[in-house]
């Protein structure tokens, strides 16, 4: 697992890297565009929504809800990914912040009608993800949504046999999902498969 200063090492290469992944069609990069794809489709069907974005990296999505009117705001830990963005985001709210401690300040007293997190809430433990998203849920807007597209199964099972497949390219450091054991802390919880490694939940208002 990187930390910050790991991903501020990786960011001027991190997207050729993604790219090169899912062009493999393998874990852990399979279905990354697709994720992407349809957390946009869902978020632009309403016009002019307020985005929140955790961990937003280089701004790949987050650029892309920017130009298509969207109210952005964002949080990262490492510095120099939020310098890119901002860079494709003039006027776009991004902070620096480490989701294991919460939201940053400024984001805390505000609502959205979307909080989205595309690969990076695997950083955070199942206790942790249960914990982040259950405070998130009081940030959103009647009828708003959380969306978290991310490496993630539909139980332990799929999880498992994707591990068994990977062999030694699996990262022993990272926390991916099981819907079914979320489920059980987050009544309300959605799961929709992309991949053989890839998910997004959702979780709403």
């Amino acid at each position: 697992m990187r930390d910050s200063e790991g991903f501020d090492q990786w960011a001027d290469k991190y997207d050729d890297h993604v790219r090169e992944g899912e062009r493999e069609g393998g874990y852990p990069f399979a279905g990354y565009g697709e994720v992407h794809e349809r957390i946009f489709r869902r978020v632009t069907a309403k016009k002019n929504a307020a985005v929140l974005d955790l961990g937003f990296g280089t701004g790949t999505l987050t650029a892309r809800l920017y130009d298509a009117g969207c109210e952005v705001y964002g949080q990262d830990f490492s510095k120099k990914m939020l310098e890119a963005a901002a860079a494709k985001m003039p006027g776009a709210k991004l902070y620096l912040g480490d989701l294991k401690d919460g939201l940053a300040g400024p984001l805390r007293g505000l609502t959205f009608d979307f909080i989205i997190a595309t690969y990076a809430l695997h950083h955070l433990t199942d206790p942790q993800k249960a914990a982040l998203l259950r405070e998130l849920r009081g940030r959103l807007r009647e009828g708003g949504a959380i969306l978290v597209g991310d490496v993630s199964f539909p139980d332990a099972a799929a999880r498992e046999a994707c591990r068994i497949a990977a062999g030694d390219e699996w990262d022993t450091d990272e926390y991916y999902a099981a819907f079914d054991g979320l489920a059980r802390e987050l009544p309300g919880l959605r799961f929709e498969r992309v991949s053989l490694c890839a998910g997004i939940m959702t979780l709403g208002k």
